[in-house]
């Protein structure tokens, strides 16, 4: 199979473009042929168009991205299948997304989001985004270069570190951590709380509120913030580093950074609903609190760059759920168990990040994504599934299935 794959290119460290890269990169490991183009530059993907001659176009984005995505090259006679991630809801472009044969959501939240807001869902299938094996993988506590991020960081050997990262961390859920811990002060060893933010209008907004809680609950010295950008492989030592990885999310399409932690071997403390629900497997490789309430709108604006002719406000018929808090009481008893038990920690973590390999890794995204397109674009009946069926059970039974983690 041919393909061309739409995507934030040249690879940057950022979620949309890192989807692409290990899509485009699993597909040429499978023996697929494939090339990379940044969504925006239409004179290159008319160029690819017409030498390249691709069987299928990926393009990697959310349904404002359709004019790109969808739109240009249908327009050039190519077949798109647009790999959708979440943006709370779907404003526009429910009749081009409905023609299509295929379209990928990467959970089965966002399919389901997609579905409420018009869009027929029989041509949607579920594709996970694939994690880098060779990058997010368990290292030993004593390696040299994860003690060194402990400290950088100042945690100390005898304290357990949380951790939580995303552009804001307030949206990954760390106002409900913090309140979490404040139940559970008075009976928990040691302890850090680490938030890896990235510089972001967002992250400063919610810094104020943040700052109110750590002060309210006497966590000055406690709570210790990261804003430095961390390449991959830096990503993968900071979670290597942590013992608790929490991130109960407002709103989480999928979630990469909490598989990419389960992938380090890390028990995750997250929320049961988005993306979440796939990835995690509740009491196995971490615990999922329930939602204990809803962000609902009755309307929303919205604008020509959303393909309107101009700026408005649509009523909803009935209110969307836009999205989510966590049950901090949950939340506190999970982390209050993974705090005081070692042993429950290691176990969990170990069923992580076989979990995470085994499902999520970028070649087994790539073949899953492989099959769809075959079955469902080219009308052909994928011959290999039963075969890479096999190839998985026989990994999965391997003593090292895991770099660096024995099973």
């Amino acid at each position: 199979m041919k393909s061309i794959v739409l995507y934030p290119y040249p690879v940057e460290y950022d979620g949309q473009s890192l989807q692409g890269h290990y899509l485009m990169r699993g597909l040429k490991e499978i023996g697929d042929e494939s090339v990379p183009i940044n969504k925006e530059d239409n004179e290159k993907k008319e160029l690819s168009y017409n030498k390249f001659k691709p069987d299928v176009v990926f393009g990697i984005g959310y349904w404002g991205d359709v004019p790109n995505l969808v739109q240009h090259p249908l327009k050039h006679g190519m077949k798109p299948v647009p790999w959708v991630n979440a943006d709370g809801w779907v404003a526009n472009y429910q009749d081009e997304l409905n023609k299509l044969p295929l379209i990928l959501a990467t959970s089965n939240w966002v399919k389901a989001t997609y579905i409420r807001d018009g869009v027929k869902g029989d041509n949607i299938k579920v594709a996970p985004i694939g994690y880098d094996h060779e990058i997010f993988y368990p290292r030993d506590k004593n390696d040299k270069e994860v003690k060194k991020v402990r400290k950088e960081l100042r945690i100390n050997d005898d304290e357990i570190m949380i951790l939580t990262a995303g552009g804001d961390v307030t949206s990954k859920g760390a106002q409900e951590i913090l309140k979490a811990l404040n139940k559970i002060k008075d009976k928990i060893p040691k302890w850090k709380y680490v938030c890896k933010i990235w510089p972001s209008p967002s992250a400063r907004i919610w810094w104020k509120m943040e700052r109110e809680l750590i002060t309210i609950f006497g966590f000055e010295d406690k709570v210790v913030y990261s804003k430095k950008k961390l390449s991959p492989e830096k990503m993968g030592l900071l979670l290597n580093a942590c013992d608790i990885y929490a991130a109960p999310s407002r709103l989480e399409g999928f979630g990469m950074i909490q598989l990419e932690a389960q992938a380090c071997g890390k028990p995750v403390v997250s929320i049961n609903t988005g993306g979440p629900q796939d990835t995690v497997s509740h009491g196995k490789t971490g615990f999922l609190a329930d939602v204990n309430y809803e962000v609902k709108l009755n309307s929303e604006w919205v604008y020509p760059k959303m393909g309107f002719e101009k700026r408005h406000k649509v009523k909803f018929p009935e209110p969307k759920t836009f999205a989510y808090r966590a049950n901090v009481n949950q939340l506190a008893d999970y982390l209050l168990m993974l705090m005081k038990d070692n042993k429950l920690r290691e176990k969990m973590g170990k069923n992580a990040a076989k979990h995470a390999f085994n499902n999520f890794n970028y070649i087994v995204s790539a073949k899953h994504i492989s099959n769809l397109i075959k079955k469902y674009v080219l009308k052909q009946e994928p011959t290999a599934i039963i075969q890479f069926a096999k190839h998985l059970e026989k990994i999965s039974q391997e003593e090292y299935c895991v770099p660096g983690l024995k099973v």
